[in-house]
């Protein structure tokens, strides 16, 4: 994991303010709509291992597209106003409303006002993924593509970011300390879980048993396992029964449905990111033997065919090729 990293930067040279906005936050494609001599643009980013903070305006209307590689961008309007297409989606975003980019799928955020300041908040996948399964007990694909901050658990999340984003930038020690890190960064994404599933009353409910997360932890590090029931009991340390009534009592479903979902989560992740593997080599990947079934269970989990969506994804790699 990488210490904490921070920093402020203005530039007006275009070039130059890409390319920082790039190394902080997310590798994207500028495109400058209007701009006039005064344009500037202020960044201002401090990273807890796999989560970073960044204050980011360009100072003049811009586009910005970007595939958002291995991690959410949850870009929260401060002024102004942000326009996005995500996958197909229109989102228009104020103060109040964040937008939520999902990792590895490209994102054209094509009006980004020339007032419009974001708070931006960059999460890892495997994190984000990992608190959405266990803390509200839903799937990576349910989380939102747009967040109200004017719920109560919306403006206690961006006070949280805001706050500790603000106390680490003024304080050098804390961004250096790997173990605050990554409590911060669990904290923020954790609070981000109770803002995008308030119904799931997560900021109250107590945290999930280690023989739960140990288990989950477990499946989500090497989901290609043959894991039987008798093994994940032995990783939670306990008997197969406790473990059965564990999983019922804190997420609702059995300890083989929760390994079910998170194999149809990397096969989804991985059929995505990766057009040159084939469907039987990524099920196998993640730990299915059965084509047939798999295929089932993931036009079930997604609506689609695994096929269906490796046409989709080779299709948009092939029309981007061509621009």
């Amino acid at each position: 994991m990488q210490d904490n990293r921070g920093g402020s930067v203005t530039s007006v040279d275009w070039d130059e303010a890409s390319s920082s906005v790039a190394a902080a936050y997310f590798p994207h494609d500028l495109r400058v709509l209007r701009a006039d001599q005064h344009a500037r643009m202020a960044l201002r980013h401090v990273t807890f291992g796999p989560l970073t903070v960044a204050s980011i305006g360009w100072g003049a209307d811009v586009s910005v597209e970007s595939g958002h590689p291995g991690a959410y961008a949850i870009n929260v309007p401060r002024s102004g106003y942000l326009e996005a297409q995500i996958d197909g989606r229109e989102v228009s975003s104020v103060d109040g409303l964040a937008t939520v980019c999902p990792p590895d799928t490209m994102t054209r955020m094509s009006r980004w006002s020339k007032d419009c300041t974001i708070t931006g908040v960059k999460i890892d996948r495997d994190l984000l993924a990992r608190d959405v399964l266990t803390l509200a007990a839903r799937n990576e694909s349910d989380i939102p593509a747009q967040l109200d901050l004017r719920t109560p658990e919306g403006r206690s999340w961006i006070e949280l970011v805001t706050s500790l984003a603000n106390q680490a930038l003024a304080a050098p020690a804390m961004e250096r300390n790997r173990a605050v890190g990554e409590h911060i960064s669990r904290a923020i994404s954790a609070a981000f879980v109770a803002a995008a599933f308030p119904d799931q009353e997560t900021s109250s409910t107590p945290a999930r048993p280690r023989i739960v997360t140990r288990v989950i932890d477990a499946i989500e590090a090497d989901p290609a396992a043959s894991w039987t029931a008798a093994e994940l009991a032995q990783v939670a340390g306990v008997g197969v029964r406790r473990l059965q009534r564990g999983f019922q009592e804190y997420i609702g479903k059995s300890p083989s449905q929760v390994l079910l979902e998170i194999r149809l989560e990397h096969a989804h992740r991985a059929l995505l990111s990766d057009p040159q593997a084939s469907v039987a080599d990524i099920a196998w990947t993640v730990g299915f033997t059965h084509l047939g079934r798999f295929a089932a269970a993931y036009r079930e989990r997604f609506g689609q065919t695994p096929s269906r969506t490796r046409a989709l994804i080779c299709g948009r790699t092939s029309v981007e090729a061509h621009k």
